[in-house]
C-alpha cells in the first residue's frame, strides 16, 4: 500500500512509501482514500518543524484533510460500502481528562491526545485506512471531490461555535465580520460568516487575482492589508486566520465595545512586536472585548461543517482547489505556487 510518509524530525524525509496494509485493530471500517488536502500543518511536519510516528514505528504516514469512500464496513457500524466519509483528526486521550471524557477532545487539558497524520498516529495520505465508526463523517455525496474541503471548514464551524457561546454571555447585536487572510481558512470562515447574513470584510496583502473575486463572490468586501484601518475599527468580530498579529493588534478595539477576537492562525516564535500591552489591556478590558484561541475540531463541529458546506455554491467552492495533483506526482502537490488557494493530492479512484 502507497503512502506518504515522513520520519518525523528529519527534513527532506518526505517519500512515497510502501506501508503494510492497515490492522485490524485501527477499526472495523475500511476506507478507500479519494484525496487529502495539503496545508501548512503538512508543510511543517515535511520541513522537521515537529510530528511524531507512532509507537515502535520510525516513519509517520501524513495528511489529515482527507476524503475517502467506505470499502467494507462491518454490520451495526452505520457506514455501507460506497459511502463518501471523512475522517476525523484527533483521538481522545486514553485517560481520559474530563473533556475528552465529554467529547470535547479538541480541548483536551493533559495533551496525551493522539492525531491522525500529526501526533502519534498514522494519517490519510495513505491509499487506505481503517477507522472506528465515532471518528467517521459521513459526507453529502452530490458535494463529491469538494468533501475534501470539510477538514478546514471545520476550524471555523468551531471558531464560529465559540464565538457564539461567547456572545451570548449578555445582549449582543454584531452586525460585522473582518476575516484577516484570504486563504482557505480565511476565505471558509468568510463563507461562514456571510451564511450568517453579517456584513463582511476580508484582508489579504494581494491587490488583483483570485482571492479578491472569491471574496466578492461571497457578496464579502475585500480589503488590502494597506486599509485595514477603517473596517478593524467597525468589526463587532474578527477571526485572524494568518498568524501576523501587529497590524491586528496595533487597530486593536478602539470604540466598539463587546468585540469577540479569534485567533486560528499561528505565529512564529521570537518575532519582535511594538504593540503596547497597556494600550491593548486598556482597550480589551474597558469595551468588555474578547481574545481566544482555537484549534482543532470534535465531532460536533465536524458535523456543522458538513451542513455549511452542503449549504454552500458548489462552484464556489470548486474555484478553492486550485490544484488537483495525482498520487504519482505527489512532489508537485507539496511544492507551493503563487497563485495557490488549496491543493489537493488525488489518489487513484478519486474520480468514482
Amino acid at each position: 500500500m502507497r503512502a506518504i510518509t515522513v520520519i518525523p524530525g528529519q527534513q527532506g524525509s518526505v517519500a512515497l512509501t510502501d506501508m503494510p496494509e492497515p490492522p485490524d485493530e485501527d477499526g472495523p471500517i475500511l476506507v478507500q482514500t479519494q484525496a487529502v488536502g495539503i496545508c501548512g500543518t503538512d508543510l511543517e511536519i515535511i520541513g522537521g518543524e515537529y510530528g511524531s510516528a507512532p509507537p515502535g514505528q520510525d516513519r509517520l504516514v501524513i495528511g489529515h484533510e482527507s476524503l475517502g469512500r467506505v470499502a467494507e464496513a462491518a454490520p451495526g457500524t452505520g457506514f455501507g460500502a460506497g459511502d463518501l466519509v471523512v475522517g476525523i483528526v484527533r483521538r481522545r486521550d486514553p485517560v481520559p481528562c474530563p473533556a475528552c471524557a465529554a467529547g470535547h477532545w479538541d480541548m483536551c487539558m493533559n495533551g496525551q491526545y493522539t492525531e491522525r497524520g500529526i501526533k502519534g498516529r498514522h494519517g490519510y495520505a495513505s491509499e487506505r485506512y481503517r477507522i472506528h465508526p465515532e471518528y467517521l463523517v459521513a459526507v453529502d455525496p452530490v458535494l463529491g471531490i469538494l468533501g475534501v474541503l470539510l477538514e478546514p471548514t471545520t476550524v471555523v464551524a468551531k471558531a464560529w461555535d465559540h464565538i457564539e457561546k461567547i456572545g451570548r454571555r449578555a445582549a449582543w447585536a454584531p452586525e460585522k465580520v473582518l476575516i484577516t487572510g484570504a486563504g482557505p481558512i480565511g476565505l471558509l470562515a468568510a463563507l461562514l460568516a456571510t451564511q450568517r447574513g453579517y456584513q463582511t470584510y476580508v484582508l489579504d496583502r494581494v491587490t488583483e487575482g483570485r482571492k479578491p473575486e472569491m471574496v466578492r463572490r461571497l457578496g464579502a468586501t475585500y480589503v488590502h492589508s494597506e486599509d485595514l484601518g477603517e473596517a478593524a475599527a467597525e468589526a463587532d468580530i474578527v477571526i485572524e486566520c494568518t498568524g501576523h498579529l501587529q497590524m491586528l493588534l496595533e487597530a486593536g478595539p478602539q470604540h466598539v465595545r463587546y468585540r469577540i477576537i479569534c485567533l486560528t492562525g499561528v505565529s512564529a516564535a521570537g518575532a519582535e512586536a511594538n504593540v503596547d500591552p497597556g494600550l491593548l489591556n486598556r482597550n480589551m478590558v474597558l469595551q468588555n472585548s474578547v481574545l481566544f484561541g482555537s484549534v482543532n475540531a470534535n465531532r460536533h463541529h465536524y458535523e456543522l461543517a458538513a451542513k455549511a458546506l452542503a449549504q454552500a455554491d458548489s462552484g464556489w467552492l470548486g474555484d478553492l482547489i486550485t490544484r488537483q495533483v495525482p498520487l504519482d506526482q505527489w512532489t508537485d502537490a507539496y511544492a507551493r505556487q503563487p497563485d495557490d488557494i488549496k491543493t489537493i493530492l488525488g489518489f487513484p479512484d478519486a474520480s468514482r
